[in-house]
């Protein structure tokens, strides 16, 4: 029998492997193509289980065999890529639970675009939604740890798993849930399959804690590697420490185990904002100014370059399209920037936005007085904005001049390979000029947006990767990149995670004793490899570049 008819026999749900199918399925919203052998829509977790331990008994036969789970596709890294079977999640595992703000049941594949409209509806949300919320599902967004631009008040998606069901290696589900010392005794001393993973963690972190504790990124947000710090941090002043895998399974790219409900917890909506648009000449007074900001709590801190806002331009009439109004109407709304303009002698280096959001309408103007009186002794120029529709608009013209790059641009298509790095704020302006001519260099054209409050930015670079001569710059700008990024004590990833694109330079960050570690963590959950290999830890450079899309 073939592969999928031998599937069929221990699953509910459907199982094909036609040619559309695997092709749908080999592609994400990275830079790779990889063929999977069969797609699986698991009916339900008890599907998941069968899958896993058909896996386990035939991994001898076929070492080939793995399960990489995928829910909207919409990642960034390669993540949900996969040579052999693919679970997709979307069609069956998308339901929500009764919307509570202590803790919401949600499946892996319900995306959030759905899950927000009913959050939204009791007034509360799941805050560290990405840029992409209207196309990603809740399960990539938990296997990446994702963040986006509230971030910067509210954190990653870690501090909002509050609990979670895993089908671990052994094909059984297991709740994770934080323990305190009496309960993670008891596990420990459990003589089965998940005592021995609580065992083993347990002792991987109490042997090694200070190692681990120095190599925890000096930054706000990062996405790499295993975060084995988060575990069972030494506990505040008067609390208790918890021990709580899902601080290491929340990032984990699926490479663990799959998981199949997660409870999440969600915050009220701030319904009176307003925002503050600052405009630099130079990209020297940005750290100053996000620090003289940051005390006031914005809900988000979001920048964009010179080159954004040329775009912007430049695509204005196919914006002004998508936010239904004429180009007359929509950019006559500019107006009072086209003024300040003026005043600066030309367009800004960069624009940061500044949102500020509170419970009432007297927090809000309270706030920004202060913040605006904190900006004053900087040479920037700056513009409240209060009517939601004025708000809008300039989140329009960054979100859709990148959604228009990706489509307009001839022969040149966005290739996320050094889209995602973190640093320490006050290092930018000495990082970014090194950083362009490394791209000014390779004769790479790219575009910077980020959360500047974090010190996160995407750089998007345009290239035609039909061409050999193209493909062949992308590993030795990473390296010298990435090098960079190292010197400089940032993140390769603060949010888009390692995949197949970045699981490589791990060893950028790094030491060989930290990698080790994440080896063994991956040993000690998934023995067989059965979990989504190549994500974390065994990527290779060789796997990267031949798997790199060329059409």
């Amino acid at each position: 029998m073939s592969l999928a008819e031998d599937v069929k026999m221990v699953v509910k749900g459907e199982v094909l492997d036609d040619a559309r199918t695997l092709e749908t399925h080999s592609r994400d919203a990275s830079l790779f193509k990889v063929l999977p052998k069969l797609v699986v829509y698991p009916k339900d977790g008890e599907d998941i289980e069968s899958l896993v331990r058909f896996v386990n008994d035939n991994k001898s036969s076929d070492p080939t065999l793995s399960i990489t789970v995928r829910a909207a596709g919409s990642d960034m890294s390669g993540g949900p890529l996969n040579e052999s079977i693919i679970v997709d999640v979307t069609k069956y595992l998308n339901q929500v639970g009764e919307v509570k703000r202590d803790g919401t049941s949600v499946e892996p594949g319900m995306f959030y675009r759905d899950f927000e409209k009913k959050t939204l509806e009791k007034n509360l949300l799941l805050p560290c939604y990405t840029a992409s919320k209207n196309m990603c599902a809740l399960g990539g967004m938990i296997a990446n740890n994702c963040g986006g631009e509230k971030t910067l008040r509210y954190g990653k998606m870690e501090n909002f798993v509050e609990s979670s069901i895993y089908v671990f290696s052994d094909g059984r589900s297991y709740e994770v849930k934080p323990l305190n010392k009496a309960e993670l005794e008891v596990k420990i001393t459990q003589n089965d399959f998940e005592g021995s993973i609580y065992k083993e963690i347990y002792n991987l972190l109490e042997n090694n804690k200070q190692l681990i504790q120095d190599a925890k990124p000096k930054v706000s947000k990062n996405s790499a590697g295993y975060y084995l710090w988060n575990v069972y941090p030494e506990p505040v002043e008067g609390a208790e420490s918890t021990f709580d895998l899902n601080k290491l399974l929340t990032g984990a790219q699926g490479t663990l185990g799959i998981m199949t409900e997660a409870e999440v917890s969600l915050v009220s909506v701030k319904t009176h904002h307003d925002l503050i648009a600052i405009f630099f000449k130079s990209w020297n007074d940005m750290p100053a100014v996000v620090n003289a900001l940051m005390p006031y709590e914005p809900e988000s801190l979001e920048i964009f370059d010179k080159d954004t806002i040329n775009l912007g331009i430049r695509f204005m009439p196919e914006i002004a399209k998508k936010a239904g109004t004429n180009l007359f109407s929509f950019a006559a709304k500019f107006l009072p920037e086209v003024l300040i303009g003026i005043e600066m002698m030309g367009l800004p280096e960069l624009v940061v936005l500044v949102e500020v959001a509170e419970e009432s309408e007297e927090e809000v103007k309270k706030k920004v007085e202060k913040m605006v009186k904190e900006i004053k002794p900087f040479k920037i120029w700056h513009r409240v904005i209060e009517k939601d529709s004025e708000e809008e608009r300039f989140w329009i013209v960054r979100r859709e001049s990148f959604n228009l790059l990706r489509k307009l641009v001839k022969n040149k298509q966005t290739v996320p390979f050094i889209d995602d790095f973190c640093l320490p704020v006050e290092e930018v302006p000495k990082f970014l000029p090194k950083a362009k001519k490394i791209l000014k260099d390779a004769q790479i054209d790219a575009n910077i947006a980020g959360h500047a409050g974090n010190g996160n930015f995407h750089i998007i670079p345009l290239m035609d990767l039909s061409k050999e001569s193209e493909r062949k710059k992308l590993l030795p700008v990473a390296d010298k990149f990435y090098t960079l990024v190292a010197e400089y004590q940032g993140s390769i990833t603060g949010e888009h995670n390692d995949g197949i694109i970045r699981t490589p330079y791990l060893n950028k960050m790094y030491s060989p004793e930290i990698l080790k570690l994440f080896k063994k963590v991956k040993q000690i959950f998934d023995p067989l490899n059965i979990f989504n290999p190549g994500k974390k830890v065994n990527g290779t450079l060789e796997y990267l570049e031949s798997h790199i899309a060329v059409e």
